[in-house]
């Protein structure tokens, strides 16, 4: 009686592949979660660099011997000047998502091949059947 074959495959933790995998996918997780925490933030760092960028403009107005702007005179709405985010979250989900997706994807190759070629570990020779 001959017993099943045994996977002689090292386990899937030991892939790197499979922790960049699984990094990439908790920051997506991360991220989805943090969303509305991540807009408020977002919209007051955007709102003070519109500020500094708008005070820099009045400081070469000055230095160019240009009249006097009153920046509280001229504000305007965050809304009316940036509608959308400078630097939208769908962006970094989106990377990161690309980063999982390929991640495991290239697990999936490399176990496939190894599983083909019989190795037991990812790098090993190739056995000898194969190495003619």
């Amino acid at each position: 009686m001959t017993s099943p074959p045994q996977d002689t495959r090292p386990p899937v933790t030991d892939s790197g592949w499979f922790w960049a995998g699984l990094f990439s996918l908790m920051a997506v997780v991360g991220m989805a979660a943090i969303g509305g925490k991540f807009e408020i933030r977002q919209r007051q760092i955007e709102g003070r660099y519109l500020g500094r960028q708008q005070a820099a403009v009045e400081r070469q107005r000055r230095a160019a011997g240009l009249p006097e702007i009153d920046l509280a005179e001229t504000a305007r709405d965050r809304g009316e000047v940036a509608p959308a985010r400078i630097v939208p979250l769908w962006t970094l989900v989106s990377l990161a998502a690309a980063a999982t997706v390929g991640s495991f994807v290239m697990l999936a190759r490399e176990r496939r091949r190894g599983a083909s070629r019989g190795q037991t570990v990812p790098g090993d020779p190739l056995p000898e059947q194969f190495s003619r």
